[in-house]
């Protein structure tokens, strides 16, 4: 049993890092490369960064979930890897819940991105948005490379 919730854990770290890594590193850039317009590759990122986010969610909760029960102790959810988890799920949170929406209300406003003046203060706050943006799913996949590492080293100190 224990070795099945540990590979919960690396299961859900990796789908996690993994859907982390290939929106950044290849849907998005590709989408503002293949697509017509700035404001159809935008929307088709949109859409794949609420599913990241709650994919990453899910998948955050299993791994807390299966330590638990692996370990049978709170005193694990303190550990390293378990707060870096739990950091990745709180970024990931705020992402969602306090930028994401912030972000599609300006789109709205400016009806087309691309279209919209360069010196537009809502173009400006949608720059501003989408660096906080960058930072926090910067500051997960940092998180979730730490916690990798950090649950490999628990496996050569436990055996």
């Amino acid at each position: 049993m224990v070795s099945i919730l540990r590979t919960i854990e690396f299961l859900g770290l990796s789908l996690w890092l993994g859907s982390d890594v290939f929106l950044s590193f290849v849907v998005a850039p590709g989408a503002f490369r293949i697509l017509a317009s700035r404001d159809q590759a935008g929307a088709m990122v949109g859409y794949g960064l609420w599913w990241m986010h709650m994919i990453g969610v899910v998948c955050g909760i299993a791994i807390l979930l299966a330590r638990l029960l692996r370990t049978r102790t709170f005193a694990s959810l303190a550990g390293p890897a378990a707060l870096c988890v739990m950091l990745m799920i709180g970024l990931t949170v705020v992402s969602q819940h306090a930028v994401s929406p912030k972000m599609a209300a300006l789109r709205v406003q400016m009806g087309s991105i691309q279209a919209t003046a360069a010196d537009s203060p809502l173009l400006a706050e949608f720059g501003r948005l989408h660096r906080i943006s960058v930072s926090l799913e910067s500051g997960v996949l940092l998180a979730g490379l730490l916690a990798l590492f950090l649950m490999v080293k628990e496996l050569g100190t436990v055996q």
